[in-house]
């Protein structure tokens, strides 16, 4: 079903004409429908409760009958047509809808005329409809009242018209008068029953969500601003943050997670889940440390089912593992049961798998993802929950080698909403899973800050989605076009201390010049063919270049240089070169490793990088693996089969490349991330765990300045040490 989504200057206009999608196949355009019942009717049509008067006309302006209200009604609340009803007895009422009067006597939410006559062919007049909604619905009926504001309100409708006043479901046709004894119309029944509908266990819920945000701290205020217009017109919203607010700009340099965390803090999310960024700094002599302070700082809950930091004392008493009703700010739970408007919502979180050979996690452990998927959503169905929510950082349609959302909409039945991050993925709509009897929608909102996420979803009382609309809000002042969005001036305020001094890192020169811009592109940057994740770039040379010339001056025999592409996070513009452009390329802070490895294991170590499976097009998919090199060239061929695309490789001595020798004992520098395993090299692991790995400790950005100040010019180039022999073809 395709729902309007209306949001003041941030959303597109609404239609006059409504489209709904009810649950038979056929479509429907009503031409009788303004705007100011389409999102009723919309309910309506698309739960099959009713359908038009006609292929073109819902029939907004005719008076609806009493029998028709019965069904409408019954139909809302669940009953079942071939349920065995007592029978009321009416001779009036037509077979069709026997079984739904039947239902709504026994349930003693509406009687008849008389003993034998319901009324059924009768027009419903706004009291019967304001009796016959507060019984169904429930409402809080003061049975002692007699008079309401109405003048033409007698003292038996008085409860029931003043507690639908009191839920806003109606007002008056005037300050005095409520027409009591007029006919209800169906287009005013659709809209009194669409206003009632979360008393029927209906919800509405706009989601708004964020991932991979990476400490782009300054567009947080555009964010906020959208999040407040989008809570002023939906009275129930959640603001999720689908993880990574660690490592990438210098907010994160500068603060280690705690601008994010004042941001996140003040906006009000309500809860977030980990990326595999939030463990960079395990590696660190702090280790966990600015998690830690992180997570305790936290006015939200993190719900993680899949991470366990029982063994890390840095987050003792901060950890409960188990899906929890009653939560608290500053504490990681497997998942929480959310209170919307009274009813309850399951929210519960997962980290990728991949977490430990790409970040540095120390002795938190990864789980796998479908069992404890499964696992919290059976503990939520155990509680009597429907509607669920996993706020995930898996990927989009990560490699299945080891997780992501696509898969787990496959493997696990009950989720409803999936919003998700690590891909960097912009879903500008949502994407529905209909790998079971009901949908799943699975979200994601790009990367950096550049977008808000927004999902506007609608439950049934069986707790599965029935409509949907989503988009992203651009949040990004550098896009084309720009958003025109204005910062929000509180959220800005806390900013201002943080900014202040991250634009003095910004401006420090480090007295050098760059030539041209040194590339340090992903794919998605510009949707260019370079990427620093399957190609020679200029910055991955260079980095490379400055990571052996550091590591010369500890070991001379050191001749080659790796530099895993995901450790390069930005391109570094030409002209001044300043520290803020430098940390921005390379956020991590990764210090210096020396590793021994054979000749073999060097191969085995390249082929693991060029591992990745074969985009469209030709040539490799991005991986965070990939290796730039310094002191080395090789070549292989991306068409052949995993594990024997290497061709060749040559190794710098002298001013000469010679064919590597598997035998021969080579000294290789890295970050010591990549040295102690990262990104699944398993020969690197197993040297460092047989202590064939120094680690010197001279930081990478540190050492990157140092030696490009040393350069007369700074204008590397693509040279062809790393060829991809299936593009010359």
């Amino acid at each position: 079903m395709s729902k309007k989504f209306l949001v003041s200057s941030i959303a597109t206009a609404a239609a006059v004409s409504v489209m709904v999608a009810p649950t038979s196949a056929s479509e429907l355009s009503f031409t009788d429908v303004s705007q100011k019942y389409e999102s009723a009717v919309n309910f309506l049509v698309g739960n099959d409760i009713t359908s038009g008067t006609s292929a073109t006309q819902f029939g907004t302006d005719a008076n609806i009958t009493r029998v028709n209200a019965a069904v409408l009604i019954a139909k809302t609340l669940g009953f079942d047509e071939a349920g065995k009803y007592k029978n009321a007895g009416f001779t009036d009422v037509p077979d069709r809808a026997t079984w739904a009067v039947n239902a709504l006597v026994e349930a003693k939410i509406m009687t008849g005329k008389s003993t034998k006559k319901f009324g059924a062919s009768e027009n419903l007049t706004r009291n019967e409809a304001a009796l016959m909604i507060s019984n169904a619905a429930k409402l809080s009926i003061d049975t002692k009242l007699t008079t309401t504001k109405f003048t033409d309100v007698n003292k038996r409708f008085a409860p029931y018209v003043q507690a639908l006043v009191n839920e806003g479901i109606t007002q008056g046709k005037s300050v005095t008068k409520f027409g009591a004894d007029s006919p209800v119309k169906r287009g005013e029944f659709a809209v009194f029953l669409n206003r009632a509908k979360e008393k029927f266990d209906f919800l509405d819920v706009m989601v708004m969500h964020t991932n991979d945000t990476h400490g782009y701290a300054e567009r947080f205020p555009y964010i906020a601003t959208a999040v407040k217009e989008l809570r002023k017109e939906n009275k129930n919203s959640l603001l999720l943050h689908a993880g990574d607010a660690f490592s990438g700009d210098l907010y994160f340099n500068a603060f280690e997670g705690q601008a994010d965390l004042a941001l996140m803090n003040e906006m009000g999310y309500d809860a977030m889940t980990f990326g595999n960024h939030e463990f960079d700094l395990g590696a660190s002599k702090e280790g966990h440390l600015a998690l830690s302070k992180f997570v305790k700082g936290a006015k939200f809950p993190f719900v993680s089912a899949n991470v366990d930091f029982s063994k890390d004392k840095l987050f003792d008493g901060l950890q409960t593992k188990s899906v929890v009703q009653d939560y608290k700010g500053g504490h990681i739970y497997d998942g929480v049961v959310l209170d919307i408007n009274g009813q309850s919502v399951g929210l519960f979180g997962l980290t990728t798998e991949e977490t430990p050979f790409i970040a540095s996690t120390g002795e938190v452990q990864f789980l796998n993802y479908i069992d404890r998927a499964k696992a919290s959503v059976a503990a939520f169905e155990n509680m009597g929950i429907d509607k669920i929510i996993a706020l995930t950082h898996i990927g989009f349609d990560d490699s299945l080698t080891y997780d992501n959302d696509l898969e787990l909409a496959k493997q696990v039945k009950g989720i409803d909403v999936i919003v998700g991050g690590h891909t960097h993925s912009t879903l500008k709509e949502p994407y529905v899973a209909k790998d079971h009897d009901a949908p799943t929608i699975i979200l994601q909102a790009n990367e950096y800050g550049k977008a808000l996420g927004t999902l506007d979803v609608s439950f049934n009382q069986y707790g599965e989605i029935y409509a949907h609309a989503g988009k992203l809000i651009n949040t990004d002042t550098s896009a084309s076009p720009a958003t025109e969005l204005k910062p929000d001036p509180e959220t800005a305020k806390v900013l201002a201390p943080y900014a202040e001094k991250v634009k003095a890192m910004k401006e420090e020169s480090i007295g050098k010049t760059a030539l041209s811009n040194l590339d340090g592109r992903r794919q998605s940057d510009d949707g260019g063919v370079s990427s620093v994740r399957y190609s020679e770039t200029s910055l991955g040379n260079l980095m490379a270049d400055a990571m052996l010339a550091k590591a010369q001056e500890i070991q001379p025999k050191t001749s080659i240089a790796l530099q895993n592409g995901g450790g390069i996070r930005a391109s570094i513009p030409a002209g001044d070169i300043t520290v803020g452009n430098v940390l921005k390329a390379m956020p991590f802070g990764n210090a210096l490793a020396i590793v021994q490895l054979s000749g073999a294991d060097l191969k085995a170590t390249l082929e693991h990088g060029i591992s990745a499976e074969v985009r469209e097009g030709g040539g490799l998919k991005e991986s965070g693996a990939f290796l730039h090199v310094a002191g080395m060239q090789y070549t292989y061929d991306s068409k052949a089969a995993v594990g024997k695309r290497i061709k060749s490789v040559k190794v710098k001595k002298g001013d000469k490349y010679e064919d590597i020798v598997d035998s021969e004992m080579y000294f290789v520098t890295t970050a010591n991330f990549t040295a102690k395993g990262g990104d699944g090299f398993e020969k690197m692991k197993k040297a460092y765990e047989e202590g064939r790995v120094s680690e010197p400790g001279f930081v990478d950005y540190e050492n990157f300045i140092s030696y490009v100040k040393t350069l007369k010019t700074v204008d590397p180039k693509v040279e062809g040490r790393i060829i991809d022999l299936a593009l010359t073809k």
